[in-house]
């Protein structure tokens, strides 16, 4: 950990559940968690990526441990977040993050499927009712818990046709969207549990997902870029104002506030953590 990483342990004494954990954003958010102070339950559908990132957490010099959560499947969940409360004896912050762009094949079409929109649908939008439904009994039992869900700035409103999309992803745009209202109505509902409820809204970030987005757009529109890796470099050279690749742990520090003391009166907001490419 640099001196940087180690200014701050806002998070000391917490234990934090992040779905989707073993890659991308969400293993961005683990690290970023557990240097904040926090034990941190790695959930991911494959132990192994999990298992990965908990290893290096450890290695760092943090607390963590891995468990592999299928959030379609609500059994899976209260298994997982039954084996956090039995580890850490309680589970403070829960950070649904697990989330897909299409179903199998997305990058080779030009065009949504039903397949899509199912896939979707199932990990994106009830994925995250599925782990808030999870973790909530206990954190009305406590009258604490901060639940900060990970949307999209694509979930945000419709933007100009300059902008490197296809048809094919609207069915991810459209769950963002749900997630984001998700976020605002569960507030309101579990607010009077002395529990937070917020949501980031990552922009560009190279991840799995945008790998495929990449893919799939050097394919049906080639002048954007040869690679997937340049479609991504394009996109953050027209997006951007701030003129910067974004990390999966630059969403992380965002996700340690909201789930911080420090954010105690904040809730029902989803913030962009976007560079500046959208501002509303």
């Amino acid at each position: 950990m640099t001196q940087q990483q180690n200014e701050t342990r806002q998070l000391e004494g917490k234990t934090a559940l992040v779905t989707g954990g073993g890659n991308g954003i969400g293993a961005g958010i683990c690290r970023v968690l557990a240097e904040r102070g926090a034990s941190v339950a790695v959930s991911d559908i494959s132990l192994e990526r999990a298992q990965t990132i908990a290893d290096e957490i450890t290695s760092a010099g943090g607390t963590a441990i891995a468990i592999a959560i299928d959030v379609t499947d609500v059994a899976s969940l209260d298994a997982g977040v039954s084996r956090v409360i039995d580890e850490f004896g309680q589970l403070d912050i829960c950070v649904p993050n697990a989330g897909v762009v299409g179903s199998q094949g997305f990058s080779s079409r030009n065009d949504f499927t039903d397949g899509d929109w199912d896939a979707t649908n199932a990990v994106n939008v009830r994925g995250l009712v599925n782990t808030a439904e999870a973790v909530l009994p206990h954190m009305r039992e406590r009258g604490y818990g901060k639940i900060v869900n990970i949307a999209s700035q694509g979930g945000r409103a419709p933007r100009g046709p300059d902008v490197i999309l296809g048809r094919q992803i609207i069915p991810y745009l459209v769950s963002k969207a749900a997630a984001i209202q998700w976020t605002h109505v569960l507030a309101q509902d579990v607010g009077k549990h002395s529990i937070n409820v917020n949501c980031i809204c990552p922009g560009t970030v190279w991840t799995d997902i945008w790998e495929a987005v990449g893919e799939n757009r050097s394919m049906f529109e080639p002048e954007l870029g040869a690679t997937s890796r340049e479609v991504f470099d394009a996109a953050v050279e027209t997006r951007h104002p701030l003129k910067v690749d974004q990390t999966p742990e630059d969403i992380g520090y965002a996700v340690a506030y909201f789930a911080s003391d420090q954010a105690s009166e904040i809730t029902g907001q989803a913030l962009n953590v976007n560079a500046g490419s959208v501002l509303s």
